[in-house]
């Protein structure tokens, strides 16, 4: 709900840095356009956004290698 005289949030989008309406109006949020939302996608799907994962050594005990 938006309140009527209330100043709208303005984030910058994630993929091309234009501001980007952060509100229930702008159904891409927090992107700026549908574009911006799908190239995003494309990029979790090539699996270009990774998420850095420690491996155990060899030597730890074993209940530590799960």
């Amino acid at each position: 709900m938006t309140v009527p005289g209330a100043k709208t949030r303005k984030v910058a989008c994630p993929i091309c840095g234009k501001a980007a309406e952060y509100s229930p109006a702008n159904s891409w949020r927090p992107f700026c356009s549908e574009r911006c939302k799908l190239i995003d996608l494309g990029q979790w799907a090539s699996e270009r956004y990774r998420i850095a994962v420690e491996e155990p050594d060899e030597g730890a005990p074993e209940d530590l290698r799960e």
